[in-house]
């Protein structure tokens, strides 16, 4: 559609500094999170193209066999195309030139185009979540939207199966299915967690003053809390690079909805909502899919690419073998690691800011996490350390991107 290609662009120019960054092979005191995250949205650019590519090739071919008049157009077309494209593959590839093979190359995280939730199933591995409707009073409340009727949120699921219970499904549960299907189910007791949200940037925003432009600010919002990062917000911009952080204290399950709003700061009267979205944190949290600050791809206890995750790879192995009852792990000589009846291998060293060396398991134990899927019966994709992509709505407009 005729938005996404605008879209693209709009990305494409927004990662203009990746390019540069990718081009000199910066030493790795100058890396920062943005190399890595510039460094993503090249590679993400990358495949969108190949994808048009490959669609624009296959669109020829078709067009080829209706028609042998439309051959020269098709021909034109990918002409005009070409060009750009090449520079690009050229950019693109120039790291890989001989001489700099012994420098390393930037690591990535995951750049997703769309929300989380769209790719891991709304993360409803654990329960379904159901709005609850106030009921409707007389006519007034038929235009009421449905945001406007949700009085509460209703987690739970339902399993109906035959006693006595078949075998399959005793081995495929992994427990005693006797007590039921919900075991493993978090207790419903609060807990109090710290939330930190980035927010990298805003594209394509739907400006909201009469020069076209708008001066978007961030709006945060989790139970009581309420956060307004007004004094900060950015002048005339509808790709306002933000580049923040947000921590706030929270309980489950009282406080799980997470809003995220960006509004137009005006001078005079009140602030305009541009869009905003919802997440749930609690949703995430439980998640056997671990959709916390996500796996990165390696484990490093410096520089940009520092661990992040409060627990180390090996203790969230640990507790995801114990979890889905899987025998493991089992370090053994020689950089393997057994899981299951899968053996994995990987560096056993580290290096400290210092350059000294020390034996680790982190490397072998974050392979297997990052290969979680091929586990069988517990196995599920983890979550990559990743940036998602959500779309900004205004209730007022509904359905609408802005």
């Amino acid at each position: 559609s005729e938005e996404e290609k605008e879209k693209k662009k709009k990305k494409k120019k927004g990662g203009g500094g990746g390019e540069e960054a990718e081009e000199e092979e910066p030493d790795e005191s100058m890396l920062d999170w943005w190399s890595k995250y510039f460094a993503s949205i090249e590679t993400m650019k990358e495949q969108l193209r190949q994808q048009e590519a490959a669609a624009a090739e296959a669109e020829e071919k078709e067009e080829m066999e209706i028609a042998e008049g439309s051959k020269g157009q098709a021909k034109n077309k990918e002409k005009s195309k070409a060009p750009k494209d090449d520079k690009k593959k050229k950019q693109q590839s120039a790291p890989e030139l001989p001489e700099k093979k012994n420098k390393q190359k930037i690591d990535e995280l995951k750049v997703f185009n769309k929300e989380l939730e769209t790719e891991f199933d709304n993360f409803e591995d654990w329960l379904h979540t159901f709005n609850l409707l106030r009921g409707k009073i007389g006519d007034n409340d038929d235009n009421a939207t449905e945001e406007e009727r949700i009085v509460g949120r209703f987690k739970g699921s339902m399993c109906v199966y035959k006693v006595p219970l078949p075998d399959d499904i005793t081995k495929e549960a992994g427990y005693d299915p006797n007590f039921g299907m919900f075991q493993g189910i978090p207790s419903n007791d609060p807990i109090n967690v710290l939330v930190r949200v980035y927010i990298v940037r805003a594209t394509d925003l739907h400006p909201a003053d009469i020069n076209g432009k708008a001066d978007p600010y961030i709006a945060i919002k989790l139970g009581k809390t309420d956060i307004k990062d007004k004094e900060n917000y950015i002048s005339k911009q509808l790709n306002p690079v933000f580049g923040k952080s947000f921590d706030i204290e929270a309980t489950f399950p009282m406080e799980s909805m997470l809003t995220v709003a960006v509004y137009d700061w005006d001078l005079v009267g009140t602030d305009d909502l541009i869009g905003e979205t919802k997440i749930d944190l609690e949703n995430r949290y439980y998640s056997k899919h671990r959709a916390t600050c996500g796996v990165s791809q390696t484990y490093s206890i410096h520089g940009y690419n520092t661990w992040r995750d409060p627990m180390k790879p090996s203790q969230i192995l640990s507790k995801l073998c114990k979890e889905g009852k899987v025998d493991g792990p089992h370090f053994g000589p020689g950089g393997r690691v057994k899981v299951a009846n899968r053996v994995f291998t990987g560096p056993t060293e580290i290096e400290d800011e210092n350059g000294q060396k020390k034996q680790t398991d982190e490397h072998l134990a974050l392979t297997v996490l990052r290969h979680w899927e091929d586990i069988p019966r517990a196995g599920c994709k983890l979550v990559p350390e990743h940036v998602e992509t959500r779309p900004l709505l205004n209730p007022d407009k509904p359905g609408i991107e802005q």
